[in-house]
């Protein structure tokens, strides 16, 4: 006798990248959400009740937005992903992991030994 319980199922259809390989990602979510619309009325009869959660049917009519946008936004993930195991770019070169798994790159020279690599490189017999 308090208000209108609304008990429903909202589906969306998502669209998104993959937060390791911005592949593009397709998906869709289904969420259930349960909420009670309290008479204004009632409402008016508890004046030291400032409780701003609460859902208030205005001319019997009530808006459904804040409630199906709380569930959908909750139920999204996080991190979405194009799979479970997704290896992500390449850190360097950004070459996809997934399509190359064998990727490598050399291993960097330490800037400190570098002027070593130019003594290969200087003709035999050349003192400095």
């Amino acid at each position: 006798m308090e208000g209108v319980l609304v008990t429903g199922t909202a589906s969306a259809d998502l669209d998104g990248e993959c937060v390791r390989c911005l592949e593009p990602i397709r998906d869709e979510l289904a969420v259930r959400f349960q909420e009670l619309y309290v008479y204004d009325d009632l409402r008016d009869h508890n004046p030291d009740d400032e409780d701003d959660d609460v859902s208030t049917l205005q001319d019997d009519l009530l808006d459904l937005e804040p409630v199906l946008r709380d569930a959908v936004v909750l139920a999204l993930p996080f991190q979405p992903l194009c799979e479970d195991d997704c290896p992500g770019l390449c850190p360097e070169c950004g070459a996809r992991l997934i399509e190359d798994p064998d990727h490598a790159h050399e291993a960097p020279i330490d800037p400190r030994w570098a002027a070593l690599t130019e003594i290969d490189e200087r003709p035999s017999g050349h003192t400095p």
